[in-house]
């Protein structure tokens, strides 16, 4: 492009809007902004779509797909399209957003229409599942359990005010219904035929999350040890920028990559036991959702990585 490109981010206003405007400073590109007072009119949004190179959509799911449905009037002129929601991550002509998920994947999000944002539990989950079972370690059908923990930044408006108004509980599980709508997303891309159970919580801290998997190292194929699944881990994701394969550690704070756009990947094994867990530990906020679209930006405009 010989000019800045031009994004427009709808919703900006938001949690995840305002992480990436912020973050976009450190990309060559043009910011593209409605009145605020008109912010939810469809005809100035319209008009905002039509002037961008790409929209960021930064809206709840419902919202997103009226988005969607606006831009689409614009026929030829119709921009690209990275979604933020839930509403498109398993949805079909939608590249998911996570660049890491196979040597493919950049390439795929660098020419695609539409990319959907990964949530931020699933990034941790794809991130820690898929390299296991397309390298044979773990059958698809393996019944996975994800235990996560997340800062309370991420349950949105009333959450964030509870917890900084009130305090909030410490520490508190929700989603025990097991229909906690990031399920089809990490079913999905992980490569799993088998529903996973999902626990996620949140803590009374801003931002960070640990996503834990326990295993049976005698459950998995040819007799893996923990060293084997961090080899996996590590041939998987090496050179990569923004997923580092680490050494096991006996004690992990969520709250360690608050502000920073990079996950950690671990196993912490027992040989005795036959057991291991592996952990993901990332910000919620960061690589679970603004830096994440920032990488999916880059790609989709053919500019470097931030």
């Amino acid at each position: 492009m010989t000019q800045q490109p031009v994004i427009f981010i709808d919703g900006e206003a938001g949690t995840t809007g305002l992480g990436i405007r912020d973050r976009l400073s450190a990309l060559p590109v043009r910011i593209h902004s409605v009145d605020p007072a008109r912010r939810k009119d469809p005809a100035a949004r319209k008009d905002a779509m039509a002037e961008a190179d790409l929209v960021v959509l930064c809206l709840p799911d419902d919202a997103a797909r009226e988005a969607v449905t606006i831009a689409e009037t614009l026929g030829q002129n119709a921009p690209r399209i990275l979604d933020a929601s839930t509403a498109f991550r398993t949805a079909t002509g939608w590249v998911y957003g996570f660049p890491e998920l196979s040597p493919a994947q950049s390439e795929a999000i660098q020419g695609a229409p539409r990319v959907s944002n990964p949530g931020c539990y699933p990034t941790g989950a794809i991130a820690l599942l898929r390299p296991l079972i397309d390298a044979g370690i773990m059958e698809p059908h393996y019944p996975v359990c994800i235990n996560a923990v997340s800062g309370y930044s991420g349950g949105g408006r009333a959450m964030i005010e509870a917890h900084t108004r009130d305090g909030g509980p410490a520490f508190e599980l929700y989603g025990l219904g097991l229909e906690h709508k990031h399920v089809p997303e990490i079913h999905l891309h992980a490569g799993l035929t088998r529903r996973p159970v999902f626990v996620p919580s949140v803590g009374h801290f801003a931002q960070g999350m640990i996503v834990s998997i326990p295993l049976h190292l005698d459950d998995l194929n040819g007799g893996v040890t923990g060293d084997d699944l961090h080899t996996a881990l590590a041939g998987r994701y090496a050179g990569q920028d923004h997923v580092h394969v680490l050494s096991a550690e006996p004690k992990l704070s969520a709250e360690a990559l608050a502000g920073r756009d990079t996950m950690e990947l671990r196993v912490h094994g027992n040989p005795h036991s036959r057991q291991a867990v592996l952990t993901a530990r990332l910000d919620n906020l960061g690589k679970g959702a603004s830096g994440a679209a920032l990488q999916n930006i880059a790609l989709m405009l053919g500019l470097p990585q931030a």
